[in-house]
């Protein structure tokens, strides 16, 4: 098994879930600035498509076949409860935290 890709994997989903919340005019009201552009919001889902897309194919790098498939629905609930625990009373944190996620993957991954 492939620690970095299966990391990757739960960074993706864990991004693919935020840009779904992040397309509702609730959540984005709540995590973002008022003075943002709307028409940002409406980027949220294709591109929360595009993450998700993208955790599966990397869940392909870790597991075989269709245990890729488990795996990576597997990652989008720990992802989705991840948010679902972290909207409320960290909001800052929900928008920060695959940056910083992605910046230790790549430390990780340098050495």
């Amino acid at each position: 098994m492939n620690g970095s890709a299966l990391f990757a994997s739960l960074l993706l989903a864990y991004g693919g879930m935020l840009g779904f919340c992040l397309g509702m005019e609730r959540h984005w009201k709540q995590l973002v600035s008022s003075r943002a552009p709307a028409r940002l919001r409406r980027l949220g889902t294709p591109l929360g498509s595009l993450l998700l897309g993208l955790a599966v194919y990397t869940a392909g790098d870790v597991w075989p076949g269709g245990m890729a498939l488990v795996g990576w629905f597997g990652l989008i609930s720990l992802a989705g409860f991840a948010l679902l625990m972290l909207i409320p009373y960290a909001p800052r944190l929900v928008v920060r935290l695959p940056v910083v996620g992605v910046l230790l993957w790549i430390v990780v991954a340098w050495v």
